[in-house]
C-alpha cells in the first residue's frame, strides 16, 4: 500500500509503499509466520517460569512482531518506538484500544481468555495490522522465514496438529475516518484465516517430522 501518513516517520528509506506483512516467503520456499499448534492437549508440560514478557512494539509503523504468541492469564506489554500517535486497537477474545501520543510509554493488557486477537491502527496507520494468539497450553510454535517449527516436551500420543496462517489476500478496501486529519482513509480487509491439520503420532523420547504445504489450494 502507499504510505498515507507520516511519511517522515512510517517510511525514513523512501520507499512510497508499505508491506502488509502478510505473506513472508523465505529464500527457501518456506512460509514465516505461520502458527502451528497440537489440538486437544490435555497433559503435557506448563509454561516456562523463564519466558520473556511478551511485548508488542511499533516500529515505523510497523507492528514488531508481526504475529505474537502470548499465555492465557498473563501480561502484554505493549509500547511505540515512533514519534507519532498511534492508537493500538484490539478486537476478539480481549478488547482494547490504546493510545500511544509519545515513544517508549509502556502499556499493559491482560489476556485472560484463549483464542485470536485482531490488531490494528486506529490512528490512521490503515496498513498496519498484526494477529495475536492467546494460548492455553505451550505446545504452540511461529514458522521462521525457513518455515521450520519445533514443539519440545510433547507427551507421547496421537494428536491433531494444526496449521494456521491470517490469509494474504486483500478482498476489499473499506472507508474509515482519520480522526486527527478529519479524512476518509481506505482500510484493506483481508481474506479469512487459513487452516492445514495432520495426524501425527509422538512416541517417547522420538523425534517426529511433519511438513505442511501452505497454498491457496
Amino acid at each position: 500500500m502507499p504510505i498515507s501518513k507520516d511519511p517522515d516517520i512510517c517510511d525514513p528509506h523512501s520507499h512510497r509503499r508499505v508491506s502488509l506483512d502478510r505473506l513472508v516467503v523465505g529464500p527457501q520456499g518456506g512460509v514465516a509466520n505461520t502458527v502451528v499448534f497440537l489440538q486437544n492437549v490435555s497433559a503435557g508440560k506448563a509454561f516456562s517460569s523463564s519466558m520473556t514478557k511478551p511485548l508488542l512494539d511499533q516500529v515505523e509503523c510497523h507492528y514488531k512482531p508481526h504475529i505474537l504468541l502470548v499465555p492465557q492469564n498473563s501480561d502484554l506489554d505493549v509500547r511505540s518506538s515512533d514519534q507519532t500517535l498511534h492508537t493500538v486497537h484490539m478486537e476478539g477474545v480481549a478488547t482494547y484500544n490504546l493510545p500511544f501520543p509519545f515513544p517508549n510509554k509502556v502499556s499493559t493488557a491482560r489476556m485472560s481468555a484463549p483464542g485470536l486477537v485482531d490488531i490494528k491502527c486506529n490512528g490512521g496507520h490503515v496498513w498496519m495490522n498484526a494477529e495475536l494468539w492467546v494460548i492455553s497450553h505451550p505446545y504452540y510454535a511461529i514458522t521462521d522465514e525457513s518455515g521450520r517449527f519445533e514443539l519440545t516436551g510433547v507427551p507421547p500420543g496421537k494428536y491433531v496438529l494444526v496449521a494456521w496462517h491470517e490469509g494474504w489476500t486483500v478482498v476489499r478496501h473499506q472507508g474509515t475516518i482519520d480522526v486527527l486529519a478529519q479524512r476518509v482513509v481506505q482500510r484493506p480487509t483481508f481474506s479469512d484465516p487459513r487452516t492445514w491439520e495432520q495426524k501425527v503420532t509422538v512416541v517417547p523420547k522420538g523425534e517426529t517430522t511433519v511438513e505442511f504445504e501452505i497454498s491457496d489450494k
